[in-house]
C-alpha cells in the first residue's frame, strides 16, 4: 500500500460545494426517471444569444486560434469600455480592462496581486464562497461578517471599522449579491471606498450581475474612481456561462502587474469566446438581452410573493441577480435537510445556506429563478402540498 500522499494545508480550508452533492443525487433521480426542477444552480436557462454564437463560429471559420495578448483581444477591450461609457455613464480607458477566463480568473488575478501571507480581506457572510477560497489560494484569511437585512446583507463602513485590523488589505462587496440578489448603492459604495482608501486599502466590486438589476440604481462602481477593482463577467447577464469570459477594471498602476500574472497562470483568455462577446453589444444583441432581463423580472415577481406565502420568511425583496435567500425555519432547524427531503419528496432542487457562509447558514435556503414561469408554477405547487404535509 503506497503511503499517503502530502496535500497543502491549505486544501483543508477550500470547501466544496454542499449543492453539488444535492446536483449529484439530482442527476441519479432524473437517470431513473423522476422529473427534477432545478432552482439550485447559478446558471440563466437561456442559450447563449444566437448573435454571440454566430460570431463565435465565424470567428473558428476564420482560424482566429491563436493567443491573444494576456490582457485580452484590444477590440474586446474596446467595446467593453464603450460598454461602460454608452450604457453605465462611466469614463473606462480600454487599457485598464483585462480580459480573463470568467470572473473566476479575475478574482484570482486580484488576490494573487494584491496579497502577501496572512494578510486580510473582510467580506460578508452570507456570501459566494469562492470568494473566500481565492483568499485562501494566496495564503490570505477571509475574514466574514455576518451581515443580515437590517443593511440588506451589504457591508457598510461600520462594519469595516470593527473588522478592519493591521493586517487587512481590502474589502470585498458585491452589487447584485449573491445569495441575496441585494444592491449596493452608490452612496454606500463612496462611503466603502473612502473608509478603505483611507486606511491604506484597496475596495474590490463585483458586479458580475450588474445587468440584472429590476429596481434602483443601475449603474457601476467604476463611475466612482479609478482607485478600485470591478469584477464583471459574460456569464451570467450575457448568457456566456460555458464560454469562460469574464474581465476586471483596475487602477492604472496595476494593470501591468495583473498582466505579468495572467501571462503566467494562463497566458489569455479563450480567443473564439473574445471574438465571439464582441456581438454581445450590438443593439440586436442588446434587445435579446433586455428582454432576457424582463423575464428574470417576471420570475421573481411570481416566486417571491409566492414563497412568502408558504412561509419562507424574506425580509428584503431582492433587486437584482436571479436569486430568493430566505429564513426556512419554519420548516425545521436544519436547511441541508430540508433541501435533501425537498430533492427526494418532491423533486426540487434548492441550495442550501451552508454553502454561503456559517451565518444563520443552517436556517436560510436559496431559490435561483432560473427556470421559465411554469416551471416554477409547478415547483411552488410541489413545494406548497409537501410543506403542508
Amino acid at each position: 500500500m503506497s503511503p499517503a500522499r502530502p496535500i497543502a494545508r491549505r486544501m483543508a480550508h477550500i470547501q466544496p460545494f454542499h449543492v453539488m452533492d444535492l446536483l449529484a443525487r439530482a442527476r441519479r433521480l432524473e437517470a431513473q426517471g423522476r422529473d427534477i426542477v432545478h432552482l439550485e444552480i447559478g446558471e440563466p436557462d437561456f442559450q447563449t444569444p444566437a448573435p454571440i454564437v454566430e460570431a463565435g463560429i465565424r470567428a473558428l471559420q476564420a482560424g482566429y486560434t491563436h493567443y491573444t495578448p494576456a490582457t485580452g483581444l484590444p477590440a474586446l477591450r474596446e467595446a467593453i469600455a464603450r460598454y461602460y461609457q454608452d450604457v453605465l455613464g462611466a469614463n473606462v480607458a480600454p487599457e485598464r480592462i483585462v480580459i480573463t477566463p470568467g470572473a473566476s480568473g479575475a478574482l484570482l488575478l486580484v488576490m494573487g496581486i494584491l496579497l502577501n501571507p496572512d494578510d486580510q480581506v473582510v467580506m460578508t457572510d452570507p456570501g459566494y464562497p469562492c470568494n473566500r477560497h481565492f483568499v485562501r489560494t494566496f495564503e490570505g484569511e477571509a475574514v466574514s461578517v455576518p451581515v443580515g437585512p437590517e443593511t440588506d446583507y451589504q457591508l457598510t463602513a461600520a462594519h469595516l471599522a470593527r473588522h478592519w485590523s493591521e493586517r487587512t488589505v481590502a474589502a470585498m462587496v458585491a452589487t447584485p449579491s449573491n445569495p441575496t440578489g441585494t444592491l449596493a448603492d452608490s452612496a454606500l459604495l463612496s462611503e466603502l471606498l473612502d473608509f478603505t482608501r483611507g486606511r491604506g486599502g484597496t475596495l474590490i466590486v463585483d458586479e458580475i450581475y450588474q445587468g440584472l438589476v429590476y429596481e434602483g440604481e443601475t449603474g457601476t462602481a467604476a463611475a466612482l474612481s479609478e482607485d478600485l477593482f470591478v469584477i464583471n463577467s459574460f456569464s451570467k447577464f450575457f448568457g456566456m456561462t460555458g464560454w469562460r469570459l469574464g474581465w476586471v477594471v483596475a487602477p492604472r498602476d496595476c494593470v501591468r502587474e495583473l498582466d505579468k500574472l495572467a501571462q503566467n497562470l494562463f497566458l489569455a483568455a479563450s480567443t473564439p469566446a473574445q471574438h465571439a462577446a464582441l456581438a454581445a453589444f450590438t443593439p440586436a444583441c442588446m434587445e435579446i438581452l433586455e428582454a432576457r432581463r424582463e423575464a428574470f423580472r417576471a420570475r421573481r415577481d411570481f416566486l417571491l410573493p409566492a414563497l412568502r406565502e408558504l412561509g419562507l420568511k424574506v425580509p428584503v425583496t431582492p433587486r437584482g441577480a436571479f436569486y430568493i435567500y430566505g429564513d426556512s425555519t419554519a420548516f425545521g432547524e436544519d436547511s441541508f435537510v430540508l433541501a435533501e427531503r425537498c430533492l427526494e419528496e418532491t423533486g426540487v432542487a434548492i441550495t442550501p445556506g451552508l454553502d454561503f457562509g456559517t451565518h444563520l447558514a443552517r436556517s436560510h435556503v436559496r431559490f435561483a429563478y432560473t427556470r421559465d414561469l411554469p416551471v416554477l408554477e409547478q415547483a411552488v405547487e410541489r413545494l406548497r402540498a409537501f410543506l403542508r404535509s
